[in-house]
Parts: C-alpha cells; structure tokens; sequence
C-alpha cells in the first residue's frame, strides 16, 4: 500500500492493526502527514495513549468486534488497513470485512493458513505484501527506491516531523538482559521498540 499523496481522496481512512508496535508507530505518524483519517487500534490503556500521542484520530479495541466500533464511529468500511503486528489469520476475517471495495490492506506478518480471499476478491480490494529486502534480495530494477525512502524517513526524523520509535534501551548487552529483551518481545505488550546498548 505505497499510496502518494497525489492518490489520495479528502476523508479517506486507514486502520492501522495493533497499531503500537515499532512499524505502525511510524505508519501512524506517516498516513497522518499524508492527509489520511487515522483510526489505531490497542486495547491496554497505556498503548491507547501511546496511539492517541502519536496522532491517531480515533481509536478501535482489536480485542473486541471491529464492525461495531466503526459504525459507532459513522464508518461502514475503511479505505486501507495496515497490519503490521501478529499473525494475519486471527484478523484476516475482520480485515476482509471491513476494507472498502476497491481498497487495500497491506501486511508484513504472514499467515499459517491459506486466507478466505472471496470477500476481498468481490471487492476487488488489492491485498499486497511490504517486505524491505524484497529490492536488495531480487535485485528489482527500482532498488534506488528504498535508498529514497529511507532518506525521505531520514529527513522526516531529522525534522522533527517523524518521532523515532524507540520506547525503551536496556543496558548493558549481556545475558540477563538478552533474556529480558526476548521476554518483552514474546510478551505481546510491547510498545514501539526496544534496544540492547553498550557491551559490559
């Protein structure tokens, strides 16, 4: 979903899934600049005010039934979804569901099983896979691009118009703090990103 803000409609929506991880903390604040209606959705009160921090225009439960939370927002389906965090199984349903005809849900996480593509498909809803190897690993003919957009990200940060996505450093880089890392990591509660800095 690499929408330029030339393509973009005034009120269009995006729902960014799971929306505090490190990737959707960045695609919050970079649809918001883009002109996009930002609907985040968290479901702990920190990663609520966490999402609402960083922009977000309105916030959705992933714990509970989407569709409800939407219609009580005046909203029958949203333009974009973005998932970015978790497996695409679990919210594959919902995410079907709830894009609208002619729109686009993009992903980073895989799923286990084969997706129900029928809904999408009667929408005719491009679904699309965001890898940032993909350029370099195959060699495409546009590899500049990612040169391009880390410099536009580069700039973005270095003006102060992107915050960074680091929330917390663990130090120094040894094993208690290894385990540590990896135990937030699996915890599923993280919020942005964390790193292991300075060797004992």
């Amino acid at each position: 979903m690499l929408v330029t803000k030339a393509e973009l409609r005034p009120g269009e929506t995006v729902l960014v899934h799971a929306a505090s991880s490190g990737v959707s903390t960045a695609a919050i604040q970079i649809a918001k600049a883009t002109g996009l209606k930002v609907i985040a959705s968290a479901s702990r009160p920190e990663t609520i005010a966490w999402v609402k921090e960083l922009g977000a225009h309105q916030v959705v439960d992933h714990r509970k039934p989407l569709r409800p939370q939407l219609e009580a927002l005046g909203l029958k389906n949203v333009d974009y979804i973005a998932n970015f965090s978790g497996e695409l199984d679990a919210h594959w349903p919902a995410m079907a569901d709830l894009v609208a005809p002619q729109g686009a849900v993009v992903a980073i996480v895989g799923n286990r099983e084969p997706l129900a593509m029928d809904l999408v498909r009667s929408k005719s809803a491009s679904v699309c896979w965001e890898l940032m190897f993909t350029r370099p690993r195959f060699q495409t003919p546009d590899m500049v691009e990612q040169h391009k957009l880390l410099d536009k990200v580069a700039d973005l940060l270095d003006s102060g118009k992107l915050r960074g996505t680091l929330k917390e450093t663990l130090s120094p880089i040894n094993a208690a703090n290894l385990r540590k890392a990896h135990e937030r990591l699996e915890s599923g509660t993280m919020i942005g990103k964390l790193v292991l800095k300075g060797w004992a």
